[in-house]
Parts: structure tokens; sequence; C-alpha cells
């Protein structure tokens, strides 16, 4: 609805029908800046400022940014996240040596013959502008 409602879908298109590769790089990797403001203020906002309310919000903003980003560039949401879900809810409870597991809850680890989500026919127009 905010692509819609601020044009940023029909930037795009034109964008895209217009073959700007470099404008469209430009803008992916100032979406991937944004999500990495928004941990840096909640990681903030969580271990110097102590505000929870902030916590949440820098939280949400990261889902917006996330989710809006593959929104933006074509991904299909539903079945990237359904693909990733269905893998990791493949995965077995252990403890994964390489890293020691401070809280004594499991680790996700992958069993034998685990196999992992594939996106390469739900890229949208990333691989496009990426080429």
């Amino acid at each position: 609805m905010m692509h819609n409602k601020f044009g940023v879908h029909d930037w795009m298109k034109k964008e895209i029908l217009g073959e700007n590769k470099e404008l469209l790089k430009r803008y992916l990797s100032f979406r991937l800046l944004m999500m990495q403001e928004e941990l840096s203020e909640t990681m903030k906002a969580a271990q110097v400022d102590c505000d929870a309310a902030e916590v949440v919000d820098g939280i949400i903003d990261l889902c917006v940014f996330a989710i809006g980003t593959l929104d933006v560039f074509g991904v299909d949401i539903e079945q990237a996240w359904s693909d990733v879900l269905i893998a990791n809810m493949s995965k077995e409870p252990g403890e994964k040596p390489e890293r020691k597991n401070a809280f004594n809850l499991p680790d996700l680890i992958k069993p034998n013959g685990w196999i992992a989500p594939s996106h390469n026919e739900n890229v949208g127009y990333i691989e496009h502008i990426l080429k």
C-alpha cells in the first residue's frame, strides 16, 4: 500500500522498462543501507538507551524495509517466506559445536539430506538489475 501511495511501483516500472540498471542497483543498495541503519538504531535503543518502545519500533521498521524491498523488486513474498519456513521447519534441534550457545536453547541443525530453499525462480527484478 505504501509503495502504491507514494508512487514507488510506478517509478520502478518506468526505470525497469527504461533499463536503468545502475539507478536500480543504487536503489537496492539504498534500501539495504536503510535496513542497516534501522538495525543500528534498534541496537542502540536496546543496548544504550534501554528504550523498549524504540526497540519495537525499530524491529517493525526493519520488517517494513525488508518486506517492502522484496515487494518493490517484484519478489513473491509469500512464496519466499513459505519456502524458507518449510526449510527451517525441516531442521532438527541440536548443538553447533562451532558456536557456544549461552541460552541453553537448541540450535537449528540441518539434518542429512536437508534441502535449502531455492529462490532461483522468485527473484523478481533483482537478478535482472544485478547482471
